[in-house]
């Protein structure tokens, strides 16, 4: 076992956890789930059967990350933010095979206490703000808030406010990186 799991987590069987991931108290990493190298599985934690979490991936306590969710690289879950992977849940119903997908792009951050309703994407580098509910897919570098989440400006891959000039040209303040916002969409240029 080249990771760590704390004495009270729960991890059953046919995981793939890569090395130097570190799974903290109280969580239950289920079936069948794959976790990347380098992650941070936080304290009360729920990884449901079939999740996939890439590389560098922190997700801090007391979140729940349900079925038919993938998160790429470099992706920050805050604290007791959800997915959920019903949009029309009834306790009388079952679902299960009706669960939609959820993709996490590289890079992106969702606050705490954020929710973020099944089917929807997230982009690259796309920021998710404290209690936001996102009801639609969030383009990437989008800073979104609220509830709904509603798009508000944008944000570099160092999480800082992007301001465009007239030629569509921005310039992260804690690095040389130059975005260009495009047909509004926005990509890294340099």
């Amino acid at each position: 076992m080249k990771y760590f799991a704390h004495e009270t987590a729960v991890i059953d069987e046919g995981c793939i956890i890569g090395d130097h991931t570190k799974v903290w108290h109280f969580s239950h990493i289920m079936n069948n789930c794959e976790i990347g190298e380098n992650c941070n599985i936080g304290q009360n934690v729920v990884v449901s059967p079939g999740v996939i979490l890439g590389n560098n991936v922190k997700v801090q306590n007391n979140v729940s990350i349900y079925e038919g969710v993938t998160c790429d690289e470099d992706v920050f879950l805050g604290p007791s933010m959800v997915f959920t992977n019903i949009t029309n849940p009834r306790s009388a119903v079952v679902r299960k095979g009706q669960y939609a997908k959820t993709q996490v792009g590289k890079g992106a951050s969702i606050g705490a206490n954020a929710t973020i309703v099944c089917g929807h994407n997230l982009g690259e580098f796309s920021f998710v703000g404290a209690g936001a509910v996102v009801t639609k897919t969030v383009l990437a570098y989008a800073l979104v808030v609220g509830n709904p989440a509603k798009q508000i400006g944008w944000v570099s891959e160092y999480g800082h406010r992007l301001a465009f000039n007239k030629q569509g040209i921005a310039i992260c303040k804690e690095s040389t990186q130059e975005y260009l916002l495009e047909n509004d969409s926005v990509k890294r240029i340099k």
